[in-house]
């Protein structure tokens, strides 16, 4: 019997919401809030509040933890403004480090990620650019091209790309040493980027019916040529519709290709988001654009694995998840990974707010349509963690919760009830805790419990390393080389 070295319990916490919560591994926790922070004001916690948290946590992980996370959350994630807050406040903490110049370099996927890194770093009493950033940023330069940087020259900006250039001095190469030069001589226009064309469209001609024309023109010229990138294409789906509407065929044959949506970055709510604008347009003819935005979606399911056994997809339809400040509220974004997860492997779905209950819902509709039917039945009550393991009447091998973790009905974790949970059913399942707000805190001890952060494709990558390695995203993490 050991004497001295017992083992320990969990950490209790209190979380955002009054109830119990377990205390998160302080590299989780940055890994959470860098992988999910849109840096907007959220239910529990302002944008200020998730930038303090962020300069508090530097403090608790090792410099090349944070670095490689930051690079993690960028690079394969495509999260922006809280990498570059990271970036910034990183500075303080890798001074004379021989891989800081590396960070910068790498922590760059396009021109204005530089731009915000300075002017954040500027604002929060930055006086002069740390030796490593300015090398870092002058090598991440040689990755971009005219066209690039002309884009980004952020013309309108309190930090313009010119003033970066006179900042960091980057050597000329043969890729951009003319496009520098015109831009230290204020000779480099983005004339070639699909927002200048339209721009100019909407400046150079006399009448609105001239515009019109010469806006559809253009919008059909960058779609045919391959100028506008996926998420472009999402986001302006409306517009173009309106200002371009016999271009719908060519529109639908981009939404729908294989090879486009496995390229892109765009997230699954992103889809919603688009179906949304349209659906809510007075365009005439827009079912087939609305049946192309279902069919993408569908598509997206080849980078989801097929787990072995039963699976239960459980959604936190509380308040916290539906009300918040976001534009895109973390319901939209549970709604859309539990239909996923249940279009593509054995799976029931159950929501949960202050009571829990099975969704009635068909396997043969589409991932889109179960998305919708759970946000707009959302029950936006209470969060009641206990209710899942008492609504759940089956065996199952894996339970994956969708939530922002606030848990406080009862006060106190399941993890009582869901002990009983297992006793009853034989069953000894896999838990994987989504903290799709990264809040921080669980509801589960951590030995219990595979804690996960983000929505993408690579977080299906790290659910299908999880089955046999619990600590896969911060290996995953960990290996990046700086």
């Amino acid at each position: 019997m050991a004497l001295f070295n017992f083992k320990t319990k969990p950490k209790t916490s209190i979380n955002r919401a009054g109830g119990e919560a377990f205390v998160q591994d302080a590299r989780m926790e940055l890994a959470s809030i860098l992988l999910t922070s849109l840096a907007q004001d959220q239910f529990y916690r302002s944008s200020n509040t998730t930038f303090n948290e962020v300069v508090q946590l530097l403090h608790k992980v090792t410099p090349e933890f944070a670095a490689k996370a930051g690079i993690f959350a960028r690079q394969e994630f495509g999260m922006r403004s809280i990498t570059h807050v990271l970036a910034a406040e990183l500075a303080a903490h890798i001074s004379g480090k021989v891989w800081a110049k590396a960070f910068y370099d790498k922590i760059v996927k396009r021109p204005d990620d530089m731009l915000e890194i300075v002017a954040y770093y500027f604002k929060n009493g930055g006086k002069t650019i740390p030796n490593a950033m300015k090398k870092g940023f002058a090598q991440a330069f040689n990755r971009f091209d005219a066209y690039q940087l002309s884009k980004y020259r952020g013309e309108r900006k309190s930090i313009k790309l010119v003033d970066l250039v006179n900042l960091v001095h980057p050597k000329p190469t043969e890729r951009n040493a003319k496009a520098l030069t015109d831009l230290i001589n204020d000779e480099l226009r983005a004339t070639e980027t699909w927002e200048s064309k339209l721009t100019q469209a909407g400046q150079n001609k006399n009448s609105e019916d001239e515009k019109v024309i010469h806006k559809a023109i253009i919008w059909k010229s960058l779609l045919l040529e391959n100028k506008l990138g996926y998420l472009a294409l999402l986001r302006n789906l409306r517009n173009i519709l309106e200002q371009a509407p016999d271009i719908e065929a060519d529109v639908v044959r981009l939404l729908t290709n294989k090879v486009h949506i496995k390229k892109s970055m765009v997230l699954p709510f992103q889809y919603v988001s688009a179906f949304d604008a349209v659906n809510s347009s007075d365009l005439l003819n827009k079912r087939q654009v609305l049946a192309a935005l279902s069919d993408a979606f569908e598509i997206a399911l080849d980078n989801v694995p097929i787990f072995e056994g039963k699976t239960l997809v459980v959604v936190d339809d509380s308040g916290s998840m539906t009300n918040t400040f976001k534009s895109v509220t973390p319901i939209r974004i549970a709604a859309n990974f539990a239909a996923v997860l249940y279009k593509s492997n054995d799976a029931d779905l159950m929501r949960f707010s202050d009571q829990a209950g099975y969704l009635d819902v068909f396997h043969k509709d589409t991932a889109i349509s179960i998305s919708e039917h759970i946000v707009k039945n959302a029950v936006s009550g209470g969060t009641n963690f206990h209710a899942i393991f008492e609504c759940a009447n089956k065996r199952y091998d894996r339970i994956i919760i969708l939530s922002d973790m606030q848990g406080w009905v009862n006060h106190y974790s399941p993890n009582e009830v869901f002990k009983a949970y297992k006793r009853k059913y034989n069953a000894d399942p896999f838990v994987y805790s989504f903290d799709l707000a990264g809040y921080g805190t669980l509801q589960f001890p951590v030995p219990k419990v595979f804690a996960l952060a983000g929505f993408s494709d690579k977080v299906f990558d790290l659910m299908r390393l999880l089955e046999t390695d619990k600590n896969a995203l911060i290996q995953r993490i960990e290996s990046i080389d700086l």
